[in-house]
């Protein structure tokens, strides 16, 4: 079992936070994680000693920042089991991720009366890129409805998927509802009644917690972002198929993308290169890699087995209170829950909860379609992550206790 006290140990902003009057609870996991040490060393270590660009340069600083820089990318293809360090392409996070995938391949292989298959539990970067698109291009998107316990009406799929259909793009984990869809068993209906529609999985919610194996699965895109795994801001993944990847055109233009430019005709550099134009964010792609190889230290199914028994916890405490009403119950939740307080605003509890030095997110959690289905404005939400304590969950309960004396 996961040692969370001795993992929350290597998070200086949680010590830091330990030692205050009212200690914090961070349960904003969702949103962004805190870094750990290591984390924040390497990318210290590297504007202290060998700052310097990538790629272009042979003195020995830019060849140990090189070899740094790509040694992130090989790590990070060992971590979800891509079969090339050349299918991975960092971006800026899961949003930039998702917007290449609909600006390159969309621009070039959709046509008007195309379809795109989202379903109803999407974050926006998974709904707005694809709207931006559609339009453009003349296509059309389909939704998988939710059911009321959150999960994924997965008996509607065949009658949405046909001849016309060229992409799915399905969240792992639903940011707002916790949901963690069955991806195992979307992607082989998809392949069967559909077998020339793309996948994207968009892993923003699951690539912390969960393992993922890109070649078992065999979706074609998967989309990840640095912040959500413990790592930096401003860096994300996205994996492609090779031979995917390869037949998409560049979305960026500028240094590094190229093979040979004149006034007359450029021609473009292969994948990845092709997708990474200018100076990359190298502090960023470092301290993922660190992120990465923390998480592998620590075992991402110990940590998915830490939170699924915090999950169990927390609900069995909500459970006791009557004016809460947690959003979903899904078969499969993943390490956060949404609640809403009957007769109090989102917001005013989440101001509350703040001044206890309880951390929670309130809103809609830019996935407004999911909280109309469920007929909410807004919730709270809370989420773990491996340095998350019983005793957090515990002072959210007293905190929303004090809320309901204070509104009710």
């Amino acid at each position: 079992m996961l040692d969370a006290e001795l993992i929350r140990s290597e998070f200086p902003m949680l010590v830091a936070g330990d030692n205050e009057a009212k200690p914090l609870s961070f349960l904003d996991s969702t949103a962004t994680t805190q870094k750990p040490a290591c984390v924040i060393d390497v990318m210290n270590d590297f504007y202290r000693e060998h700052y310097s660009s990538v790629k272009r340069g042979v003195y020995r600083l830019s060849a140990r920042t090189t070899e740094a820089y790509e040694a992130t990318r090989r790590n990070v293809a060992k971590f979800i089991n891509a079969k090339s360090e050349s299918e991975i392409v960092f971006t800026r996070g899961t949003t930039e991720s998702i917007n290449l995938v609909a600006w390159s391949y969309g621009r070039k292989f959709f046509n008007e009366g195309d379809e795109i298959v989202i379903s109803g539990l999407e974050h926006h970067a998974n709904i707005v890129s694809w709207q931006i698109v559609a339009e453009m291009k003349g296509a059309k998107i389909r939704v998988i409805p939710v059911k009321d316990d959150g999960d994924l009406d997965l008996s509607t799929l065949p009658a949405l998927l046909n001849e016309k259909t060229k992409m799915v793009a399905v969240a792992h984990v639903s940011n707002a509802v916790g949901t963690v869809n069955p991806i195992e068993q979307i992607i082989p209906m998809v392949r069967k009644l559909s077998p020339w529609a793309k996948i994207l999985i968009d892993g923003a919610q699951s690539a912390s917690h969960i393992k993922i194996d890109v070649q078992k699965l065999d979706c074609d895109f998967l989309a990840f972002s640095g912040h959500k795994i413990y790592g930096p801001t401003g860096i994300g993944v996205l994996y492609g198929k090779y031979d995917v990847l390869d037949s998409m055109p560049p979305w960026h233009g500028g240094g590094e993308m190229i093979k040979n430019v004149t006034f007359e005709k450029t021609t473009y550099a292969d994948v990845p290169e092709r997708f990474e134009a200018g100076t990359p964010p190298i502090a960023e792609v470092l301290g993922l890699g660190r992120a990465i190889q923390w998480l592998q230290e620590k075992g991402l199914e110990h940590i998915r087995e830490y939170e699924e028994e915090l999950v169990k916890y927390a609900l069995a405490e909500l459970a006791k209170i009557p004016q809460i009403k947690v959003l979903g119950n899904p078969k499969n939740r993943g390490a956060l829950i949404s609640v809403t307080l009957e007769g109090i605003a989102a917001s005013d509890a989440a101001m509350i909860l703040d001044e206890e030095n309880v951390a929670v997110r309130s809103g809609h959690h830019c996935a407004q379609p999911v909280m109309d289905r469920f007929g909410v404005d807004a919730t709270l939400r809370l989420s773990f992550g491996a340095y998350t304590l019983k005793r957090d969950v515990d002072r959210f309960v007293q905190g929303i206790q004090r809320v309901l004396r204070l509104f009710l």
